[in-house]
């Protein structure tokens, strides 16, 4: 293979990794009064209601393009995708409310191709998408004690 087709092939498959890690799966629905962002490592998670918060709004996050590899490493994401999101937000708290399994797609496809030499050829192909979790809170303020 020539140096330019393996250098173009290689950033074809960059931009394509890429084009997939820039696709986070959050979203969110102000419910209160966002504040300014801060940085998601000072965003706790809470699956108790502390005594006094602030809402400021509904966060959503799934593992979805994220690359993980088994159930825990998912859910680290979307608790990971959570926190960043409410930080975005001013919130330094996430109350988790909803975890869950979203399970993958698959199919199966053939194809049949005829070459200029003559010869027919078959193939048939089988895709499956991985499961992934997704997970709900309230983004929060907790004032400091």
């Amino acid at each position: 293979m020539k140096f330019a087709s393996l250098c173009s092939l290689y950033c074809c498959a960059l931009a394509f990794v890429l084009t997939l890690a820039g696709c986070a799966s959050t979203s969110h629905v102000i419910t209160g009064q966002p504040r300014k962002p801060i940085d998601p490592a000072q965003v706790t998670l809470y699956t108790k209601a502390p005594p006094n918060y602030e809402e400021i709004g509904i966060v959503e996050a799934s593992s979805r393009n994220s690359f993980s590899f088994g159930d825990q490493a998912k859910m680290d994401t979307v608790i990971e995708r959570l926190k960043k999101e409410a930080a975005s937000l001013g919130a330094n708290g996430v109350l988790l409310q909803n975890t869950s399994s979203e399970r993958g797609q698959g199919g199966v496809g053939t194809g049949i191709g005829v070459s200029s030499g003559g010869g027919t050829y078959v193939s048939t192909g089988i895709y499956t998408s991985a499961s992934s979790k997704s997970g709900q809170g309230l983004a929060i303020f907790v004032p400091a004690e």
